[in-house]
């Protein structure tokens, strides 16, 4: 077995690493298999990044033969009783996993049970749609982010690689595994920016300005728009916007934009209680019966769920949940909901960080 230990240097996570927890408990880990299933697969390379006074140092366990896999894993297990947090890349459902039952097939005693962890692949996969990923692979994340690597294989490229440093010790065969484990490593390390998108959407945007905009479609008619204007605490690393359902975002660094349609027309507000109303065909609405009982029994009817509503000429915005109250539509089945855009929420600066948290939702959802 071979231990390599030394600094990882011109390795900076540009990420405010403290709201993760205590660096100095962190340790990042990645491992290299010779195959996807514990049962029938060895783990030949185990490496790890951590702080020590400071400074970042890169540890990798190899194993120069299968006997090797039960020393490595000694090893390591003993070495890891020095952290408490995790850092991996779909470590959950991989390394995890796999370096626990190899380590049973060993009888060692290995568990991660007491273990915080921290997988950046979980973290962002809900919103690799709302960044235009293709994937949530590490290497489609490093080059979303402009990370370079140095190492152009997969890991089931160096199998065979492996198979032949073991049949003939060759130097450039273990170079090439250190180096594409290296590169995973301080990879997941130059990969934390990317948590800032996720960050991002627990936390409550602060509204700096609301704006209507009037502009010409295609059409030549004149539509109308809200600008929401808001910053926050997360620093993106690149730029990104997204649109969906006629709404558009935007955000670079610490500031964001919302655009929003304005709908001025005459929609309708729908009473629950419809059996308490009674629907008027010429006014084309509805009444409560304490009021209709005034009307001629020839002008009314008893209304529905389909009839029980009041017109209203407004400006209105859209919404994909009841999130905001009154709620109107323009038909009774139609599935569009809407609020009144009115002169008081217009000021109010809480009612839209939450409409903005509703929209960048019903964009994350819609792919």
């Amino acid at each position: 077995m071979k231990i390599i230990s030394n600094p990882l240097t011109g390795i900076t996570p540009d990420y405010p690493i403290e709201n993760l927890g205590n660096r100095d408990e962190f340790l990042f880990l990645d491992i290299e298999t010779t195959g996807l299933s514990a049962e029938f697969s060895m783990i030949y390379l185990i490496g790890c990044c951590y702080y020590e006074r400071g400074r970042l140092t890169k540890r990798q366990w190899f194993a120069e033969c299968p006997d090797d896999e039960a020393a490595i894993l000694e090893d390591f297990s003993a070495f890891l009783s020095g952290f408490q947090t995790l850092v991996h890349f779909n470590g959950n459902q991989f390394d995890l996993p796999f370096l626990t039952e190899r380590s049973r097939k060993h009888n060692i005693s290995l568990s991660f049970d007491s273990f915080r962890g921290i997988d950046i692949y979980k973290r962002i996969f809900p919103y690799r749609h709302f960044l235009k990923l293709s994937n949530c692979k590490q290497k489609t994340l490093e080059q979303f982010l402009g990370i370079h690597r140095e190492d152009t294989f997969t890991g089931g490229e160096l199998i065979s690689v492996y198979r032949k440093y073991v049949k003939e010790k060759d130097a450039d065969a273990l170079f090439l595994l250190l180096q594409h484990n290296s590169d995973d490593i301080s990879g997941m390390i130059q990969l934390l920016p990317v948590l800032s998108y996720a960050d991002f959407f627990q936390e409550t945007p602060r509204i700096t300005k609301v704006q209507t905009n009037t502009y010409r479609n295609i059409h030549e008619e004149d539509c109308k728009e809200l600008l929401i204007s808001f910053t926050f605490s997360s620093l993106f690393p690149r730029p990104i916007s997204y649109h969906a359902n006629d709404c558009y975002f935007s955000a670079r660094e610490r500031e964001g934009l919302v655009k929003v349609p304005i709908y001025t027309e005459e929609m309708k507000y729908f009473y629950s209680d419809y059996k308490n109303y009674y629907y008027l065909p010429e006014e084309d609405m509805a009444v409560h019966k304490s009021v209709a009982s005034y009307v001629d029994a020839a002008f009314r009817e008893q209304a529905s769920a389909a009839t029980c509503y009041t017109r209203k000429l407004s400006s209105y915005l859209p919404q994909w949940d009841y999130v905001f109250e009154p709620f109107f539509k323009r038909e009774y089945k139609s599935p569009n909901l809407f609020f009144e855009l009115t002169e008081e929420l217009k000021s109010n600066r809480d009612a839209f960080s939450r409409y903005v948290i509703h929209i960048l939702e019903m964009m994350v959802k819609t792919h």
